[in-house]
Order: C-alpha cells, then sequence, then structure tokens
C-alpha cells in the first residue's frame, strides 16, 4: 500500500501572505502601471520612469507584475495579459480600476480582525458603508462598482428576457447600472433606482451621462425603512445580500412583494453560500467583512435566500448560477 503524502504548509503560507498580492495589484493599479505599458511604455526604462519611481523600486513592482503573471515579456517587451489588458487599463469601456480598489479602505481593519471579533457591541441593522455616506463617498464608491456592474447587468440580461416588462425597480441600485444596461436594450422599459439620500444625486449623474434621464429616475429609498413604489413588474435586488442579517433581508424581499405588480418578477442576485453553508469562500469572505462594519450582516445560504422569497409569498422560487463561486440569482413570481 503506498504511503499517504504527508500535508505540507505551502497553502496555508499562500493564505497567509495573500495581502502581499492585494498589495502589489492595487499599487500597480495606482501607478497606472498596465495603462502606461498599453500606451507604449513597454520595457522596463520607459515604464519605470512613466511611473515616476527610482529604478530599484521600478524593477521591484515590475519583477511583481511578472511573477504574479500580469505580466509578460515578448522580445524585450513588456506585454500585458489577456484580463490585464481587457480591464486595467484606463480609458477603456471595461475599465475595472476602481473596482479592484474597491475594498481598500478596509485594508487597516482585516489586520485586526481577531480584535473586532471579540468585541462584545452589539451589531446594528445600518451598514457604516452607506448609513451617514457623503456625496463624495458615494462616488468613489459607485465609480468602483460602476464598470462591474454594467457587466453584471448585460449578464443579468442575458439570462432574463424583459420583452413586455414596463416597470424595472432596483432596490439598492447605487449607480443604476442594471437599469442603464436594461434600459439601452428595451426602448419601452422605464426603472426606479431606489437609493439612500447621499448616493441619490451620484446615481443621477451616472444616469445623465447615459442619456436616459426621459426613462430612469433615481429615488430617495431607505429599502430598510422605507416604502417602496407600486405595480413594477420586475424587481432586481443585486449585491446588497451579505450586507443584512436574515430578518433584514426577509423584511426587504416581503416589502417587494407587497409592492410589485401581480406576475413581476423578483431577482435577488447576491453572494450566496451552498446549501450546507460550507462555501464558496467569496460569500464567506463576505460575510465575514460585516464584522469590520459591525452590523448584522452574514452570509446567507442558497436554502436561506429561496427560504425569504417562498416566505414573503413568491411562487415557482429557484436559484441559478450567475457569476461561477460568487454570485447566484435567485427568483421567484408574484
Amino acid at each position: 500500500m503506498a504511503k499517504a503524502s504527508r500535508p505540507t504548509t505551502r497553502r496555508l503560507q499562500q493564505m497567509v501572505r495573500a495581502y502581499r498580492e492585494a498589495g502589489a495589484l492595487m499599487a500597480a493599479v495606482e501607478l497606472g502601471l498596465f495603462t502606461h505599458i498599453a500606451n507604449g511604455a513597454d520595457d522596463e526604462v520607459s515604464l519605470t520612469k512613466a511611473m515616476g519611481l527610482q529604478p530599484l523600486h521600478g524593477e521591484r513592482i515590475i519583477i511583481a507584475m511578472l511573477g504574479l503573471g500580469l505580466l509578460k515579456r515578448s522580445g524585450g517587451k513588456l506585454i500585458l495579459v489577456e484580463d490585464v489588458e481587457r480591464y486595467l487599463v484606463e480609458g477603456k469601456p471595461t475599465y475595472a480600476g476602481e473596482w479592484m480598489l474597491f475594498t481598500k479602505p478596509d485594508w487597516d481593519e482585516w489586520g485586526r480582525l481577531s480584535t473586532i471579533l471579540q468585541e462584545q457591541a452589539p451589531p446594528l441593522l445600518e451598514n457604516k458603508t452607506v448609513a451617514g455616506i457623503t456625496i463624495e463617498e458615494a462616488r468613489r464608491y459607485h465609480r468602483g462598482t460602476y464598470s462591474i456592474g454594467r457587466g453584471a447587468g448585460r449578464l443579468f440580461l442575458n439570462q432574463v428576457d424583459l420583452t413586455g416588462k414596463t416597470l424595472l425597480m432596483d432596490i439598492g441600485g447605487g449607480s443604476g447600472a442594471y437599469c442603464i444596461e436594461a434600459c439601452n436594450r428595451y426602448p419601452n422599459l422605464r426603472a426606479i433606482v431606489l437609493e439612500m439620500p447621499a448616493v441619490v444625486p451620484v446615481t443621477q449623474e451616472f444616469i445623465d451621462e447615459s442619456g436616459l434621464t426621459d426613462r430612469i429616475e433615481a429615488r430617495v429609498c431607505d429599502f430598510n425603512h422605507d416604502p417602496f413604489p407600486e405595480e413594477a413588474d420586475v424587481a432586481v435586488m443585486a449585491s446588497n445580500l451579505p450586507m443584512y442579517g436574515r430578518e433584514a433581508i426577509g423584511a426587504v424581499v416581503g416589502k417587494a412583494y407587497k409592492a410589485m405588480a401581480s406576475g413581476g418578477a423578483f431577482h435577488l442576485i447576491g453572494e450566496a453560500l451552498d446549501p450546507d453553508r460550507s462555501g464558496p469562500p467569496d460569500p464567506a469572505l463576505w460575510g465575514l467583512a460585516q464584522a469590520i462594519n459591525n452590523t448584522t450582516g452574514i452570509a446567507h445560504s442558497v436554502a436561506e435566500v429561496e427560504g425569504y422569497l417562498t416566505s414573503a409569498g413568491f411562487n415557482d422560487v429557484q436559484t441559478m448560477g450567475f457569476v461561477e463561486g460568487i454570485l447566484q440569482r435567485t427568483t421567484g413570481i408574484k
């Protein structure tokens, strides 16, 4: 019988030092490293100069990007790999650099997570990342989510046919990316984005940029407390799931059911765990992140999400994969 291999520390070491990979990528985005290469500074000397770095630091960050597989060399030139070229070159419509920096404000707090977990303060319903947010903070936040949100909006429309729908309600819709994509594709569709007071002016900026001000409304609405507009025949709540606890999510789903038109379809798109709550890691970590904000937020399972919709009264409740390992889409019909 072959002897079983002994476990090593390799996986644990990679995990415990993952902050270095995150820090290196964030620094490269902030320095415009990938954009400079795309604009012609594609050797180490010219790239270092374009970033404004001393040669030693330039060498260090470039070697790190090569080591992480974000760059490669070809004929003495630095070449962007496919996903970097698509998503991390400023000026491209697919640029997602702001999203790469989205969670950076939480950096220091993750370093003191064990202390945070030992604190005894009662959790709050209101998430401090949205409660009391300023317009400037909202702008930074949703500039970070917009590019990735538009991609998610297009993915949603590839899965869901909105032909014949007249009013889309986006609950906590942020930049309005889902509504913008939907109204671009369906010329007879109107939409309402529900958001906090400080976010609505930022949402309006994105709507204005899209040229859809006559069909998309940004409306002040705290979805935990305020009533919803009535008669929407399709509703979306996307990427808010782990920010709130079970009672809060159940209440929002119930309120959506009461407000929607008969026959309307509700879609909850979120970072949901498998039914046995043992993964995947991304939803689990989004849930853990709520300890930093001291909220009731938690990682919800697919089974729990389906239960919220069923309890609210929705029929034909089912879950489909949305972004593998990250997002699930649970839908029901009123």
